[in-house]
């Protein structure tokens, strides 16, 4: 059985609200994400529409994930991902099957290092996000 099969929109949904409330609350990360989420209701929404495309390839997520983390580049350090993904690793084996919860955490341990691959780069390199969003959308059309 894939996990698109057993894994439901309902579950990703509690596993989002229950996750984002263990973030809000959190000593290290809940300073952080409070200070950048104005709209906490809309954000969950997103967030669920985002774990919905990953997951069970919706395609209802329509943002830029990298785009939108590049402001809050200062913030997100090493033992922020890894405190990210053990609160992750907590709610998701505390709400789901198994098998589930662990392709859930797989994702988001490769979106934790795509997010922290692309802010070291850009910090990198020196770049506005914006001027590097542009060169990679060229990059990307001229292909």
């Amino acid at each position: 059985m894939e996990i698109g099969d057993s894994l439901s929109e309902n579950d990703l949904a509690r596993v989002v609200d229950a996750f984002y409330d263990r973030v809000r609350s959190d000593a290290e990360l809940g300073p952080i994400f409070n200070k950048a989420i104005g709209d906490w209701e809309t954000h969950l929404r997103k967030l669920t529409d985002f774990w919905s495309s990953v997951m069970l390839t919706s395609g209802r997520y329509k943002g830029q994930p990298m785009a939108a983390h590049f402001q809050h580049a200062s913030n997100m350090t090493p033992a922020a991902f890894s405190r990210w993904l053990a609160l992750w690793r907590e709610t998701t084996s505390a709400l789901l099957p198994p098998d589930e919860a662990a392709a859930m955490l797989a994702k988001a341990e490769r979106i934790a290092e795509s997010l922290s691959l692309g802010i070291a780069f850009q910090q990198t390199v020196g770049a506005s996000p914006t001027t590097r969003l542009a060169s990679v959308k060229h990059a990307a059309s001229a292909q």
